[in-house]
C-alpha cells in the first residue's frame, strides 16, 4: 500500500502571521522615528527666525524705590573725561543711577586711576579684551547689560563711550529717559553697503539686517532680549568681521564686491538686527541719543573711511552746544525717512550726549555750566 504524503514547505519559506506582525511593527517604528526627526529639524529651523529664540531671561523684577538709569561705560582703560562725569553725578541722587564700566581685564578704578570716587570699584570683574571692529565689542556690551540686569531697580540702560559727555544735567536726562517707554536704538536699512554675508542665512534673513550707531539706550525688557540671545551673536561672531590691512592688500586678487561683502563692523549691526529679528522695532525710537560729528568729506575715497571728528576746545562753546541741543530730527537717506525726535508723542531735542570730546573741550563744557553746577575744588583730590 502506498501512502501519499504532502510535502510541507520549511517554515522559513512562508512568512507566518507573527513575522508579518514584526515586519509591520518595524516599519511603523521606522516611520515614527523619521517623522520625529523631521519635526525636530523643522522646529530647529523655525527657532532660527522666531521671536521665541530671543525670549528674555528670568531675572529679579520687583524692587522698591525709584527706578534707576544704568550708565554702561565702554572704556579702553581709564575714563579720560572722568571729571565731567564726576560733576554730572555730583548733582544726582544716588538712588537714581548705577554705574558699570567695562575696561581692559585687570584694570581697577580706584584713587590711583581716577579722580572721581563715583567710579571706584565700578569695573566689571569678567571683562574681555576688546578689539575695535570685532565681535569682542558686542561681547563687552552684553557683559555690561548682564551685570546691570542683576539690579532689579535698573530700568534704563545707556551705553556710553569713554570719550562721551552729557549735554544736560542729570535731572533733565533722568526725566527724559523715564518719560519714555521705548528704547532708543539708531536702526535703518543697510541698502548701500555690502556688509550682509549670505552665509548668515537662515539664522539672519537679509530683510531683517539693520545698521546704526552702537550707542543705544534700552528699556529693561529689551536689555533682557540682548543678554538672552544665543542665536544671533554666534552668527555675528562667525560671519561679521572687519577687513584687515592684509585683506586690503589683496584687492587686486580678490573680487572687490566679494571683499566688501565681508567688511562687517559687528557693533554697528548687532543690536539693531537682533531687535528686528525679535519683531520689536515698533517698540523703538529708531535713533541714537548720542551726537557724533562725522568728517562729511565730499571726496568719495575719503567717504569710505568716515570717522567721528573730535571736539576740541574751540568746538565746545555755548553756541555750538546750543546748535546740537536744537537738533530735533534725523534724516535716514537709505529709507527716505525723517525721524522726528519724540518721547511719548512729545517733541524733544534729539541728543542727550555727544562724542568724541577732547579733555580741553570737556573742561570748557564744565566751565560754561552746561552739565550743572561745577565745583572745581572737587577735582583737587589725587590722581595718577
Amino acid at each position: 500500500m502506498t501512502t501519499t504524503m504532502k510535502k510541507r514547505l520549511p517554515p522559513s519559506s512562508s512568512p507566518s502571521i507573527r513575522q508579518h506582525f514584526w515586519l509591520g511593527l518595524q516599519l511603523v517604528l521606522s516611520l515614527s522615528v523619521l517623522v520625529c526627526v523631521l519635526a525636530l529639524l523643522r522646529l530647529n529651523s523655525q527657532s532660527q527666525s522666531s521671536p521665541a529664540a530671543f525670549s528674555p531671561l528670568r531675572r529679579p523684577s520687583s524692587f522698591s524705590g525709584p527706578p534707576k538709569i544704568a550708565f554702561l561705560f565702554l572704556a579702553r582703560s581709564n575714563l579720560p573725561l572722568d571729571f565731567v562725569w564726576h560733576a554730572f553725578f555730583q548733582n544726582a541722587d544716588e538712588e537714581n543711577y548705577s554705574i558699570y564700566i567695562h575696561s581692559e581685564p585687570g584694570f581697577v578704578f580706584d584713587e590711583s586711576t581716577t579722580r572721581s570716587p563715583f567710579l571706584y570699584g565700578r569695573q566689571l570683574k569678567n571683562s574681555v579684551k576688546v578689539v575695535w571692529g570685532e565681535s569682542s565689542m558686542i561681547q563687552a556690551e552684553r557683559l555690561l547689560l548682564a551685570t546691570a540686569l542683576d539690579d532689579p531697580a535698573n530700568q534704563r540702560f545707556a551705553l556710553i563711550s569713554d570719550s562721551c559727555v552729557p549735554l544736560y544735567n542729570f535731572s533733565y536726562i533722568y526725566s527724559y529717559l523715564m518719560s519714555s517707554s521705548q528704547s532708543f536704538v539708531d536702526s535703518f536699512l543697510d541698502k548701500k553697503e555690502g556688509r550682509y554675508n549670505p552665509k548668515m542665512s537662515p539664522a539672519i534673513p537679509k530683510d531683517k539686517w539693520r545698521k546704526g550707531s552702537q550707542w543705544i539706550t534700552l528699556v529693561r525688557r529689551h536689555a533682557e532680549v540682548v543678554v538672552a540671545d544665543n542665536v544671533i551673536f554666534p552668527t555675528f561672531k562667525r560671519y561679521c568681521k572687519r577687513q584687515t590691512e592684509l585683506d586690503f592688500g589683496r584687492k587686486q586678487i580678490i573680487n572687490a564686491a566679494a571683499q566688501k561683502q565681508h567688511d562687517c563692523i559687528p557693533d554697528e549691526h548687532y543690536v539693531q538686527t537682533l531687535l528686528s529679528m525679535s519683531e520689536l522695532e515698533d517698540e523703538l525710537e529708531r535713533r541714537t541719543l548720542t551726537y557724533t560729528s562725522w568728517n562729511q568729506s565730499s571726496n568719495d575715497k575719503e567717504k569710505q573711511n568716515w570717522h567721528p571728528m573730535t571736539f576740541e576746545y574751540a568746538d565746545a562753546g555755548p553756541q555750538h552746544i546750543k546748535e546740537i541741543r536744537n537738533i530735533n530730527y534725523v534724516y535716514y537717506e537709505t529709507e527716505y525717512r525723517t525721524e522726528w525726535c519724540q518721547c511719548n508723542a512729545t517733541f524733544v531735542p534729539c541728543f542727550l550726549f555727544a562724542r568724541k570730546f577732547s579733555r580741553g573741550a570737556a573742561m570748557r563744557l564744565l566751565n560754561e555750566g552746561l552739565v550743572g553746577p561745577f565745583d572745581a575744588s572737587t577735582l583737587l583730590f589725587s590722581s595718577s
